[in-house]
This record gives C-alpha cells, structure tokens and sequence, in this order.
C-alpha cells in the first residue's frame, strides 16, 4: 500500500484526499438519516442529510473531475441539483408556514 502512495505526486494526493473526504461525508448521511429515524421511531430525512449529500457529491464530483471519469462526473452532477432541489423545495414550504 505504501508502495502505491510514494507514487503519487503531491498533487495526487490532495485530489485523493478530497475524493476520500467526499467519500465520508456522502457515506455519513445513511448514518444521521438512520440516527434521526430511530430517534423519532419512523422513517425520516432530517435537512442535514441534504447537506451532506451536496458536500460529499461535490467533494466526488472534484475527484472524478480530476481523474476525468465521465461515469460518475455526470452521476454526481445529476446527484447535487436533486440534493438542491430538495432544499429549496424544504426551505419553500417552511416559508409558507
């Protein structure tokens, strides 16, 4: 495994770290949103889960972006404006009331 790392350039590296961060920070959300849905005894998206999936999409986005894969360039686009959407479509109907 070091093997692989002392081959990376410095550049690399940080992109890897990014795409790692993202990586966590995606992979969180079940958690919180699993965390929030035992506490209220039903299924529930908290706003926090939006969140995190719109930093972990754009720390991912980054990381493909960088390593030019179309795949998941274009899933995690895709990804983040239905994140977003979401959000406004929360923060209107709290407008309302």
């Amino acid at each position: 495994m070091s093997e692989y790392f002392s081959n990376l350039s410095s550049i690399e590296i940080i992109f890897l770290v990014i795409g790692f961060l993202g990586q966590a920070l995606f992979a969180s959300r079940f958690v919180i949103q699993w965390i929030y849905s035992e506490k209220k005894g039903i299924s529930y998206i908290p706003i926090i889960f939006w969140y995190l999936s719109i930093f972990g999409g754009l720390g991912l986005l980054i990381y493909a972006i960088f390593r030019k894969d179309p795949v998941i360039i274009v899933g995690q686009s895709f990804g983040i404006f239905v994140y977003l959407r979401n959000l406004i479509l929360i923060y209107r109907r709290k407008e309302k009331k």
